[in-house]
């Protein structure tokens, strides 16, 4: 049984890697002719040629400025990742610990939101940021995805775990509600913070439809954008175009090695000692 976890595992991790390891392999072959004589066999997964050839045209494309479109993608992320962490712990927290009879039914209302499919708000929102002028902004794709229905419960269902005798004990103490949260429920809540960090920045990073619709030039266009207007600008270059996959791809992997320590802590000790 144990040799079959592992043999299972390793399949996984191979459906997982080849693609990787082909886009990997053909954005290091300066050739297309050789790119596609190499399709459907071995490889078109193990480099035979190592060129930085389209890595230089990516990078140098004065068309395409990948410095710029990567430059946005971080700003529009850490930006959007913060405000993010911000604004839904301290509704949580308010929906799990403040006054009010409501807090249920708005709490009810929240989870409500995420029976609605996101691609039926995105026409709305446009009219609204149309209105605002914000189009071809910053600000307009980082204010929509601040909220989060999904994140908020996420964050009460820590919250709202945490004993009451904590809290009391920082009421005694004088702590008003924003400081009980600031000083003592936000360094609790590590664990779900990390978790919310790795999905808004996946979410964030991967974006592709509210982007689309609301950018129009290269000046704030972030990296998914960017990456479907060089693809049909560069359809018959294939080793450019892996090349730039592969450069959107990397920052992500590293985000994820440097924070993947937090993340498994946060799956096994997700619980609140009291």
């Amino acid at each position: 049984m144990q040799y079959f976890k592992y043999f299972l595992a390793f399949m996984l991790s191979m459906f997982i890697l080849i693609p990787l390891m082909m886009a990997v392999t053909i954005s290091l072959n300066p050739s297309n002719t050789d790119i596609l004589s190499n399709m459907g066999s071995w490889k078109s997964f193990i480099p035979q040629v190592f060129s930085f050839d389209n890595y230089r045209a990516v990078w140098s494309d004065p068309y395409h400025p990948f410095g710029l479109y990567l430059f946005n993608t971080f700003f529009i992320t850490s930006i959007s990742l913060t405000l993010s962490l911000m604004v839904n712990s301290c509704a949580a927290f308010s929906l799990a610990w403040g006054e009010g009879k409501y807090r249920k039914y708005i709490l009810g209302a929240i989870i409500s939101v995420l029976a609605i499919p996101g691609e039926s708000l995105v026409l709305p929102q446009l009219l609204m940021v149309s209105k605002a002028n914000l189009v071809d902004t910053y600000t307009v794709q980082i204010l929509p995805g601040l909220a989060n229905a999904f994140f908020i419960f996420l964050f009460y269902q820590f919250f709202s775990k945490i004993p009451k005798d904590l809290i009391d004990a920082a009421r005694v103490d004088g702590f008003s509600l924003f400081q009980t949260y600031l000083k003592i429920a936000l360094p609790l809540s590590k664990p779900v913070c990390v978790t919310v960090c790795i999905l808004h920045f996946l979410g964030i990073w991967n974006s592709y439809l509210w982007p689309i619709m609301v950018t129009r030039g290269p000046e704030v266009r972030p990296l998914s954008v960017a990456m479907a207007a060089y693809f049909g600008s560069n359809q018959t270059q294939w080793g450019n175009v892996m090349a730039f996959a592969v450069c959107m791809a990397i920052p992500v992997i590293i985000f994820f090695l440097i924070i993947q320590r937090q993340f498994i802590a946060s799956i096994t000790g997700s619980s609140v000692k009291g």
